[in-house]
Formats: C-alpha cells, structure tokens, sequence
C-alpha cells in the first residue's frame, strides 16, 4: 500500500502522479470499526470488480481536533495503526488531507470538483451518513451531482450489532465507562494504545509489583480511571500483565493527569525507553484511594490475580 500525503487546493505534481481511475472509499475512519471496515471492504470489492485500484481517503488531524470541538478526547486509532489496518484490508492507495482551517472552509462544490474530479475518482463509497465541506453541507446524495455526473457513489448502510450502530462515539463511550469488552467488539479487535516507556516514581518496585511507567506516542483516547488486565507486545513476544490508569490517589491529592502503569507478569529486564503495545483485555476494578501502603499491596496481588484469570480466559 502507498501513502499519500496532500494538501488543498492539490499540486500539478500529486494530479500528475496520483490522477488514476480508482475506487475510493472516503472518511475520517477514527478506530476502524466494524462499520468503517464494511465501507472499506465494499470499495475493496468494487475495486476487484471494476478492476481498478481500491484507495481511502481519511483526514488529519481529526477535524474535531482542529475546530476546537468540546468533545474531542483524542484518536482511537492514530495515523500509523490506521495505514498498517488498512494495508491488512487489501487497499493499494491511501490518500490522507491535511485538515487545517482553510481546508475546514472549502465548500462541498470545490471539495469535489478540485479534489474528487482531478484524482479521476470512478467510484467514491461512502457511509450512509458521510458528510463533507463546509459546516457539513455536503452529502452523499450530492457527490454525483457536484461531479457533473462523472463519479459514481456508492452508500453503505449502518453497520449494526444487536440492533445498534457501530459508531465511534460509541466506542468512545464504552472506553470513558471502561467497557473495553463492547469497544473491542465494535471494533472488531481490542483496543490498544502504544508508548514509551519513562522514569517513573519507582514506588512500585519498593512494594514488590515493579511497573512500566508508559507515555503514549500518540494523543490516544484513554479508558476510564482503573484497573486492567492487559496484553502487552514487547519486540515480538506477547506478555501478560495488570495496568493502572489514573492518579494514584493513595499517594496523590492534586494529581490532574492520569498516568499509565503496567506490571508485567514473570518479565525481568530494563524497559526504559521501550516502545510497548498494550491491548486491554478487561476491566477489573475503578481506581480508589488506600487507608494504607499495606491493604494497596494486598489489592495489587489481588489484582494480579484476577487479571491472570481473565487473560487465560481470553486466550
């Protein structure tokens, strides 16, 4: 798969090299979940038919980043997971449009005549609620009009499980209320985040359960205040552990930011300035301030316990 970076209004250069007959999928596509993979998969199938290339057309930063909007807490799948789950689902071109203010103004007409049009898109496939241009006054039914009918659109329907759409904002959801297990069903894996391990206040080597202290790479979506059982891939193995996101209250009173701590289980070695990839298995407990170091300790091999349960059981 080729990724390709552009900006508007497009360069000769990217016409010049990118201006093909393709299917494109287009969206913002934040976690990949099982809706956006039945939109990608769709143009996928197109694509073979057609015998054209299969390309995506997603956008960052996250719009809702760029506009200041209240309710952005970050990505559920940044930039680099989102091009290597792409490539698993068989697209040859991924284009990503740098989202800034000027591009937050180009109307839906120019959206699609000055990128649309110059790219030779044959087919764009859209979710059924996809909007684009200014303020969202574009839709789908409005692509092969702004195109003078030299694009076909193909829509596709919500993707529901149980009777409900699979949404990101649902994911969202799910993660802020530590459901990991409905998130990862959504999302058709479990959701993960990825960081560097950093020097930490190395409390938890003195009581027995030494942790890596993570800093995430990317401006992730964090899961609710809590306790883990987590999955952590470290080079090319996969290891077992417990992790904490919060502010450790037993030893904090004015800590804002959470943090995330992992103990590994049977793991020796330096971890500092390791790159790690943590997928949460399943939510044991809130977190919640201690009377003391003592019945803390006691709860953490608790937890351990509970999450090597939960981790043989997910096996």
């Amino acid at each position: 798969m080729e990724t390709i970076n552009i900006n508007y209004p497009l360069t000769k250069e990217i016409i010049d090299c990118s201006a093909k007959p393709q299917v494109l999928a287009i969206g913002q596509f934040d976690g990949l979940h099982l809706g956006h993979v039945s939109v990608i998969e769709s143009a996928v199938r197109l694509a073979a038919s057609a015998k054209l290339p299969a390309a995506v057309m997603t956008f960052h930063p996250h719009p809702k980043e760029v506009m200041k909007k209240g309710d952005y807490d970050g990505y559920l799948t940044p930039p680099r997971e989102k091009e290597r789950l792409l490539k698993s689902l068989g697209v040859d071109y991924t284009y990503i449009i740098g989202f800034n203010d000027a591009f937050s103004q180009v109307s839906p007409h120019n959206f699609v005549s000055g990128v649309l049009v110059p790219l030779q898109v044959h087919t764009a496939v859209v979710g059924f609620d996809f909007r684009y241009g200014y303020r969202g006054e574009g839709h789908a039914g409005m692509l092969r009009e702004l195109s003078n009918n030299s694009l076909e659109v193909s829509t596709v329907s919500p993707f529901l499980i149980d009777g409900e759409k699979v949404s990101s904002s649902g994911i969202r959801k799910a993660l802020t209320e530590g459901n990991v297990r409905l998130a990862a069903r959504w999302l058709g894996r479990r959701y993960a985040l990825s960081g560097t391990v950093m020097h930490g206040e190395k409390r938890g080597r003195k009581i027995g359960f030494p942790t890596a202290n993570l800093s995430p790479d990317e401006h992730f979506v964090l899961p609710a205040k809590g306790v883990y059982a987590v999955k952590v891939k470290f080079e090319d193995k996969w290891l077992h552990g417990v992790m904490n996101v919060g502010v450790k209250p037993t030893f904090h009173t004015d800590k804002a930011a959470p943090s995330l701590e992992i103990h590994l289980f049977d793991f020796s070695g330096d971890l500092y300035g390791k790159t790690l990839s943590v997928e949460l298995v399943d939510y044991i407990r809130e977190e919640r301030k201690f009377a003391s170091i003592d019945e803390l300790v006691a709860q953490i091999g608790r937890d351990a316990e509970t999450a090597k349960r939960l981790l043989l059981a997910a096996e």
